[in-house]
């Protein structure tokens, strides 16, 4: 998508001048996995960084994945959006900032995801690794995904910035962003400031969603080189989210504060067989706040739940190369988690009636839990020849979880008490490279994942997409998904008319032990407002019997120096043999074909969306069968002079009504039944960007 450029997206690296390196070199940290070395980057790994091929107008990080092949975006509103991989959701998934700063969310029905707190207008690239085929950033189940914020290079000495500002008319929605840098060959500083105003916005049917936020965010970013191999940087970001309406959430977030602050440091070693040594630490902080004050049930039962999380932690790593056919990766990491905070209910109507002196109450949602993680890795690369790469990992993370403040009724059903994991994760995989421009990949990954905190120590709320409550369960065994995956990619020179063809294609099959997902107990009954259905909770258990297998394929084929036409297909299929039905949030088959033509100065191009039905589905999650949809999105850019872009955009242009699949339902909404929210209808943008 061309709109791009507009939010400054691009990576400095896409412009970089050629320069005289022996005297500008300055020493890359570990924020970035992928290099594009076919030869050294991981397996099963990609990048994308053209954005403007990507959004319109991203509202969050979790937009910028739309249009990455094999991922979808799980919807609640138009701001708690999280990234689906390949049907892996959630902590099944390794989502982190600049090579390992996490920050993990407050409110239990994932409000304030990862993905909210960072601006997208900060990010250079999204680096990706498909599988649990790397044990060098952390935990890794279904996947890495490693999201870049910019820095300067050394064509960026001295002053420079660039603003931008954009508007949407579904919605009448606004955002501006400004951003500055001053660099030096000792040192570096950037700083960035953003707001966004959106309003709620209508589907194909001239329906409006209740949808609208507004966000204010800010980053410092300061690097000091204290030689050409020994760099120090600080990174400090806030976001401040207000006012946001939640369509398929039963509660609205009044305020989401956010706080992240990250240290890293790299030193290069020569003549040695020690290559380097790496560390990083980070610490944020959420603080939220939920109600229900613009809910239909607010005459009833007054409602706030103010929360809080605590993420900290941290890495060291080595990097030896005993020869040249060899390259080891050792170290260790650690991961704390921390969450508190309470719902405070004001009853004032008991059974229909009026109750004559409203009755409060104080529920513990997090009661007071914690999560810590400590792990030590090992990964060895070996260079077999000049055309063979063998990569083996071994991983061990000790898990210690914690219950400080249990609410009887939690106390009650289990023996609570810290509880110690031991959890052991690996992979081998083998890279060919035939030719310069064809690498055939095969990988196995044992990804291990423990329970995350809503599954051990959620107590009777509603967390899921049905209207169930969820209580959790402290004795859970950690999922181990064992994956298994073969592809290629490759590129060729063409004559005549046509330029260039790319292509790639990825086929993999993962089956898991100890999935973890809710069942219904009907031991026990429903806590909060007993007399309504559902009855009975469900309690989160292991399942032994659940897999996936899919696909994903890509192909472009640049023809007449400036057209391109590409397209990209991905299914999965999903299935938990215990329940006899699909695992839950699996998307349903996806293709995309693009049209485009580009030159430095102006660009244009069209995609058409096809997303097949879905009737594979989790009845026991409440999913409902979805009907398949086509759309069509046409991007225009301009470039009148070097410092300024203009965009122009129309998403969704025949202004269809259709809903995605992995979209919630409404929940506690006027005029709504609990139905799958709807997407946008037509929306046109535009967006003005200045560089100086």
């Amino acid at each position: 998508m061309l709109l791009c450029v507009l939010i400054s997206t691009v990576s400095f690296a896409q412009n970089k001048k050629e320069k005289d390196t022996t005297t500008q070199k300055t020493v890359k940290l570990n924020e970035v996995i992928i290099v594009g070395n076919v030869k050294t980057d991981p397996t099963h790994s990609k990048v994308s960084n053209k954005y403007e091929e990507n959004v319109v107008q991203p509202k969050n990080v979790a937009d910028l994945f739309k249009n990455i092949t094999g991922f979808s975006t799980i919807k609640r509103g138009n701001y708690a959006i999280d990234p689906s991989f390949r049907a892996s959701n959630y902590e099944q998934l390794n989502v982190q900032y600049d090579g390992g700063t996490k920050a993990m969310h407050a409110c239990p029905n994932r409000m304030d995801p990862i993905t909210t707190h960072i601006i997208p207008e900060e990010i250079a690239k999204i680096e990706i690794i498909k599988g649990p085929y790397t044990v060098r950033y952390g935990t890794t189940f279904g996947g890495v995904i490693n999201i870049v914020t910019k820095k300067p290079g050394v064509d960026d000495y001295g002053f420079h910035g660039n603003a931008s500002v954009g508007y949407e008319d579904n919605g009448s929605s606004f955002s501006n962003m400004v951003a500055l840098k001053y660099a030096t060959k000792t040192y570096d500083l950037t700083a960035n400031a953003g707001y966004k105003d959106f309003g709620s916005y209508e589907d194909g049917s001239d329906k409006e969603i209740p949808s609208s936020f507004r966000s204010t965010d800010y980053g410092i970013k300061f690097g000091y080189n204290f030689s050409e191999r020994e760099r120090i940087q600080a990174h400090w970001r806030q976001s401040f989210g207000r006012d946001v309406l939640h369509a398929a959430l039963p509660m609205d977030t009044d305020y989401d504060n956010s706080s992240i602050l990250s240290l890293d440091y790299k030193k290069e070693f020569e003549n040695s067989k020690l290559k380097s040594l790496s560390t990083k630490v980070y610490y944020s902080y959420v603080d939220h706040l939920m109600t229900n004050a613009n809910r239909p049930n607010f005459m009833m039962v007054e409602a706030a739940s103010a929360v809080e999380a605590t993420t900290i932690g941290g890495k060291l790593e080595l990097k030896v190369v005993p020869n040249e056919n060899w390259q080891f990766y050792s170290g260790l990491d650690a991961t704390y988690i921390g969450r508190d905070g309470n719902r405070e209910r004001l009853v004032k109507m008991m059974n229909g009636m009026p109750m004559p002196m409203p009755m409060s109450f104080t529920d513990k949602v997090w009661q007071d839990s914690n999560i810590a993680d400590l792990g030590v890795f090992t990964e060895a690369k070996w260079f077999a020849s000049n055309s063979t790469i063998f990569n083996f990992g071994l991983r061990y993370n000790m898990v210690i979880s914690n219950i400080k403040d249990p609410a009887d009724n939690f106390e009650t059903m289990y023996d609570l008490g810290r509880r110690t994991e031991g959890n052991i994760s690996g992979t081998v995989s083998v890279k060919k490279v035939i030719s310069p421009d064809f690498t055939l990949e095969a990988a196995y990954g044992r990804g291990v994942r423990s329970a995350n905190m809503i599954e051990r120590f959620i107590n009777h709320f509603t967390v899921g997409q049905d209207p169930y409550e969820y209580v959790g369960n402290p004795n859970l065994k950690a999922e181990v998904n064992n994956q298994f995956e073969v592809g290629f990619k490759g590129k060729k020179d063409l004559t005549n008319s046509f330029n260039k063809f790319a292509y790639s294609a990825s086929f993999y099959y993962a089956f898991y032990e100890n999935y973890i997902v809710g069942v219904v107990d009907e031991s026990l009954n429903r806590l909060y407002m007993p007399m309504q259905e559902p009855r009975h909770p469900k309690v989160f258990r292991n399942m032994d019997k659940a897999y996936k297998t899919g696909f994903e394929a890509e192909m472009k084929i640049d023809f007449l120096d400036n057209f391109y036409f590409k397209t990209d297909i991905s299914y999965v299929y999903a299935k938990n043999k215990d329940l006899n039905e699909s695992l839950p949030l699996t998307p349903p088959l996806t293709t995309k074909l693009g049209l485009g033509f580009e030159k430095k100065t102006y660009w244009a191009n069209a995609t058409f969306n096809l997303v097949s039905k879905q009737d594979n589905i989790a009845e026991t999650f409440g999913e409902t069968y979805t009907k398949g949809y086509e759309t069509l999105d046409i991007r225009l850019g301009l470039k009148p002079t070097k410092n300024i872009t203009i965009g122009l955009a129309a998403t969704n242009v025949f202004d269809q009504t259709y809903n995605d699949h992995l979209s919630f339902s409404f929940t506690n909404q006027t005029g709504f039944n609990r139905v799958p929210i709807n997407e946008p209808g037509r929306n046109l943008t535009a967006f003005l960007q200045y560089k100086f």
